[in-house]
């Protein structure tokens, strides 16, 4: 066990390197580093969580209270599995029914409680799939989609925020009254529509960075709750 501190304080966790190898660049090198050293990462390993991002949802729900036993989740943009793992915990979904939805285009191992579609979102036929196999309508969806990345800020921005778009439509359109969407944005502007239309449809509408977004990061999600409901639903209840 390594000592203390001189000063009698705890010992701090030993700092992972990289070694420099041929053909390995220097920001691959000092990002290969920071993630292995990334106390969230390591957290996520000793718990047995899919992916960092785990912490981001739990932290949110946390603070915001948007996940609640009983309630039925879509999970859009699921791999490897984080946000599926919390949200499946949360509600209690009971893994011989499922009331967690999870759909990507990559392959993602089983995860108890969740049921997951591997096809894409954009797919014409997914959102008619995504309500079937959930039995009804959603308490909650979730988006934590992103375009990849090219490394031109105003590029990567607009094309998440058009992942952003689309999940909302498809979150207004489906959801029960009462109901809450979350969705990973970037900073960047050009979201003002987007913004003015959830502003009709939810009761409450924010910004939010959760600890677990890294303070560098341009990540931030827009979370909209207590949705209003659609005319079509006024006149089915009525």
């Amino acid at each position: 066990m390594k000592k203390p501190d001189k000063a009698g304080t705890a010992p701090r966790a030993l700092k992972t390197r990289v070694k420099k190898k041929r053909g390995l660049k220097s920001s691959s090198r000092r990002w290969l580093e920071r993630h292995l050293n990334d106390p969230y990462v390591r957290r996520a390993t000793a718990e047995g969580m899919r992916s960092r991002a785990a912490y981001k949802l739990a932290e949110i729900d946390d603070r915001h209270r948007i996940l609640a036993p009983g309630m039925k989740v879509i999970d859009l943009g699921a791999a490897p599995g984080g946000w599926s793992q919390v949200a499946a915990s949360r509600v209690r979904s009971d893994p011989a029914r499922p009331s967690v939805v999870a759909i990507d285009y990559l392959e993602v191992d089983p995860i108890p409680g969740v049921e997951i579609l591997q096809m894409d979102f954009l797919d014409e036929e997914a959102p008619a799939k995504l309500i079937e196999t959930l039995e009804g309508a959603p308490d909650i969806v979730l988006s934590d989609m992103a375009a990849p990345t090219t490394g031109h800020r105003r590029t990567d921005h607009l094309r998440t925020m058009h992942l952003c778009e689309v999940a909302a439509d498809f979150a207004i359109s489906v959801l029960r009254p009462g109901g809450h969407f979350l969705a990973k944005t970037f900073q960047g502007g050009a979201e003002g529509d987007l913004l003015a239309r959830l502003k009709r449809s939810f009761r409450s509408v924010q910004h939010v960075k959760p600890p677990a977004s890294r303070d560098e990061s341009v990540e931030l999600y827009l979370l909209a709750k207590d949705f209003k409901g659609t005319e079509d639903q006024d006149a089915r209840e009525r």
